[in-house]
């Protein structure tokens, strides 16, 4: 893209001019790769993070749930995973919102659309898909996360796992919050605020996962991964995914590094399905989520959710020539 420009010429001028690097050598060109790309996405993702936050200021969990308390049946589903977009959400909210839904006495399975969703497709992982793929591959991606958890919450609202909850969570009274009218200035000032605290919680991730894409990028050649890891490999989306279950890391993490195999041949579609298991899979969310629903349940979610980012995997492979 020609906005692109300024941070390629930046990299040209501190790696070749500065560091005295050859730009066509393999640590030069990754050393390159790293400066342009840590300098691009801090710097555009802020912008990115600013606008989304700024709209999101008008969706609190509190409106959230109030939204969902007067729909049922699919439309719930489809509108808790919209929501679960635009709603602030981080893992250590997943608990206190899990209970406030079920106290409204909002379905399990419309619960878990939100909770599937919303770490999915989260600020970062909109603004990034865009920054490094462009529209087609950042709303395809968007689609897909809100279609896995609309699919996921409709089969365990059938499953009727109730039962699975731990008793506690029924018992619990949240209370109610009245719900505060920002003005323009709070808004702003919301979205900036928002802005400083997530790339002071993310930039390590960027710079490790950019880091890690860097060292791919020079060092590792394209023949070798398009062959073994190529959108004709039929393997190749089932162990992405299965590898991104028991990672500790996240979309900042992990879209770096996506991005670079995408780049070195990689199927976008084995790419960005082990992206969505780290994000709705990980590790940490489930041992939070432990306490409050029962292991049985988190299996059969972790099942549920691993096929239908496989099934959305194999059909991005198939539709990348279009996408790309």
């Amino acid at each position: 893209m020609e906005g692109y420009k300024m941070f390629k010429a930046f990299a040209d001028w501190l790696v070749g001019d500065i560091f005295k690097m050859d730009l066509t050598s393999k640590l030069g060109g990754a050393v390159h790769f790293f400066v342009w790309d840590v300098t691009k996405i801090l710097i555009l993702l802020s912008c990115m993070i600013f606008i989304i936050s700024y709209i999101r200021s008008y969706f609190s969990p509190t409106k959230t749930k109030k939204v969902l308390e007067k729909i049922t049946g699919v439309k719930a589903h489809v509108v808790a995973s919209l929501l679960g977009i635009i709603t602030p959400f981080c893992s250590c909210s997943s608990v206190p919102l899990f209970i406030g839904f079920v106290e409204a006495g909002i379905p399990l399975g419309v619960t878990f659309s939100f909770l599937i969703t919303s770490p999915i497709v989260n600020e970062f992982a909109m603004g990034m898909l865009f920054i490094a793929f462009g529209w087609k591959i950042a709303l395809t991606y968007i689609i897909a996360g809100v279609v896995i958890g609309v699919v996921g919450g409709i089969i365990i609202d059938k499953l009727k796992l109730e039962k699975y909850v731990e008793e506690y969570v029924y018992k619990m009274k949240m209370g109610s919050h009245k719900e505060e009218v920002l003005t323009l200035k709070q808004r702003l000032e919301f979205a900036k605020e928002n802005v400083i605290e997530i790339v002071k919680r993310v930039w390590l991730f960027v710079i490790i996962g950019i880091g890690i894409g860097a060292a791919i990028h020079g060092l590792v050649p394209k023949d070798f991964l398009a062959t073994h890891a190529g959108p004709n490999n039929p393997f190749a989306v089932l162990i992405g995914v299965v590898a991104g279950i028991p990672l500790y890391s996240n979309a900042m993490g992990a879209l770096p590094i996506a991005a670079v195999l995408i780049d070195k041949g990689v199927g976008i579609g084995t790419a960005l399905s082990f992206v969505m298991a780290v994000t709705a899979l990980s590790l940490p969310e489930m041992i939070i989520l432990r306490k409050v629903i029962k292991t049985k349940l988190i299996a059969i979610f972790v099942v549920i959710t691993g096929i239908a980012i496989i099934i959305v995997g194999y059909y991005m492979n198939f539709m990348s020539n279009y996408l790309m």
